[in-house]
């Protein structure tokens, strides 16, 4: 049985939350790359393995959450609760005022160009909101404190993502490319 009552093999099962949030964390991952501030693991992996870990990861995520049984569910939730700290980590790095609903709304992020903010903070949006929904929804009771080891992840996403800003500035300004061109040094 799935978390609703319904059997895996219903195709009405499916974990539509947890494949919302796996197509959120790649257009994140997108916006942020074809905006020119890189990718997520690039300065660990390169361009090129950060682009092969992610092409790899986010189309096995959806389909686990479309096809696979109770065994993903552990793992499903983890990832869930990594995006999760993925979409926070945000909002605890980088300068927010409180918008008209009374939520932050970042005022810089990642080198990105004040027309490109509104966009950027609707998708950290969705993202996190997204993962919630999946945990909350897709994932039996019995799994989602397994979203906890994913949300835990989060003071590591946040050494990362400032390691990945300063690197991607020093990457700007010795060696120019149109993966870190939205990033203005100096």
């Amino acid at each position: 049985m799935g978390p609703m009552g319904a059997s895996r093999s219903d195709p009405t099962a499916r974990r539509r939350w947890t494949m919302l949030t796996a197509g959120l964390t790649a257009a994140h991952h997108g916006f942020e790359l074809s905006s020119g501030v890189g990718l997520v693991g690039q300065p660990e992996l390169g361009l090129v393995g950060a682009g092969a870990l992610w092409a790899t990861q986010i189309p096995t995520w959806i389909t686990l959450a479309a096809r696979g049984g109770h065994r993903w569910d552990r793992l499903l939730a983890v990832w869930s609760g990594a995006a999760l700290g993925g979409a926070v980590v945000h909002f605890l790095i980088w300068p927010w005022r409180r918008g008209a609903l009374g939520v932050p709304v970042l005022t810089e992020a990642e080198g990105l160009g004040a027309a490109t903010l509104p966009a950027y903070n609707a998708l950290l949006y969705a993202w996190g909101t997204a993962a919630v929904l999946s945990i909350v929804r897709d994932v039996p009771r019995r799994d989602r404190r397994w979203a906890l080891l994913g949300v835990a992840a989060l003071p590591l996403l946040r050494v990362s993502a400032r390691h990945h800003f300063s690197w991607i500035v020093d990457q700007a300004a010795t060696g120019p490319a149109w993966w870190n061109r939205g990033v203005h040094a100096g």
